[in-house]
């Protein structure tokens, strides 16, 4: 036996923090907002503990307590008032991001995000523009460019209404570009696009659906969303963002792909953000309430595992929870 080899030495308080590798900060994390323009008081979150939908004249106050942690940025999802079949809510000058975005921006110092898709105000639940009499069909098309119009004024809308920054996150072929054109034509070259590069279809996005009230009325989201089996495809999506404009590179969900994470820091030189989705949420909270794990610790080595594997921005839920105790 090698006496000499004793990793333990390092281990003692005093040296163990020196020599940690892997730093979180509350300034890693995004915390998401779901505003809802369809209620005038708080609505708790049945499967997301601690979370809530806020109406409009009080997302202010929800994201100056989140302010309060230390978490310096967030991004906005909204409940429309109505759905039609394109989700013409989505672009409205006075919709519920528009307006929410206005307010947060003039009253207070976040850095606000704020995610471009459709699938929150569609009637069908879809991210992107369907044939008529889709739903009758046994296979769902999203049709792809017809969509990509209705992104980019989406995109500009928000810009307009002061969003720092903003994220599409419908998969749609050729979304960076659109987006990046549209922003820029309209004397928006200074905000950038984190893109959700590699979306996965996923079985953890359940308590989301819930959330913000966009879960498809029919079919799935396969046939736009990736695989979970493909690994190399991410590789090639993220490529795709790059060239198209890309300034951060979302991977989606974060715990089941941290080995796409760990590609996407490996291969491109952009930051890498990763989403700790709700299913990753609900999931510790269940174990916590049976008494079979410790809710902050667990949450706390998730988020540095995500860390670890080369996240540079973590977006979750457990934002203010872990932000307090660093």
């Amino acid at each position: 036996m090698d006496l000499t080899a004793r990793p333990r030495r390092l281990r003692r308080d005093g040296i163990r923090g020196l020599v940690s590798e892997t730093d979180l900060s509350a300034s890693d994390l995004i915390a998401p907002v779901f505003v809802d323009a369809t209620t005038d008081e708080r609505i708790p979150i049945g499967s997301m503990p601690g979370h809530e939908r806020v109406p409009i004249d009080e997302a202010v106050d929800r994201v100056a307590e989140i302010r309060e942690t230390g978490v310096e940025a967030v991004i906005v999802f909204g409940i429309p008032e109505s759905k039609d079949a394109e989700g013409s809510r989505a672009w409205a000058a006075e919709g519920v991001v528009q307006e929410a975005v206005r307010q947060i921006t003039t009253e207070t110092d976040a850095y606000v995000i704020t995610d471009v898709c459709l699938c929150e105000y569609t009637e069908h639940g879809h991210c992107g523009v369907i044939e008529p009499h889709a739903h009758d069909e046994p296979t769902l098309t999203v049709e792809n460019d017809p969509t990509l119009e209705l992104l980019a004024k989406t995109a500009v809308s928000h810009a307009e209404a002061g969003a720092d920054m903003v994220a599409p996150s419908s998969m749609t072929d050729g979304m960076v570009g659109a987006i990046r054109e549209a922003l820029d034509e309209e004397g928006h070259a200074d905000v950038p696009i984190m893109s959700y590069a590699a979306k996965y279809e996923s079985a953890f996005y359940g308590p989301f659906r819930d959330a913000a009230d966009g879960a498809p009325a029919f079919g799935d989201r396969r046939h736009y969303q990736m695989d979970p089996a493909n690994s190399r495809e991410a590789i090639r999506e993220v490529e795709l963002d790059v060239e198209q404009g890309a300034d951060v590179l979302m991977v989606k969900p974060a715990l089941p792909y941290l080995d796409i994470v760990r590609d996407v820091r490996e291969r491109f030189d952009h930051p890498v953000a990763a989403y700790n989705v709700s299913g990753e949420y609900a999931m510790l909270h269940a174990a916590a309430e049976k008494g079979w794990l410790d809710l902050e610790e667990t949450a706390y080595e998730s988020l540095l595992s995500i860390k670890r594997a080369g996240a540079d921005l973590i977006l979750t839920y457990f934002a203010e929870d872990i932000a307090d105790r660093l």
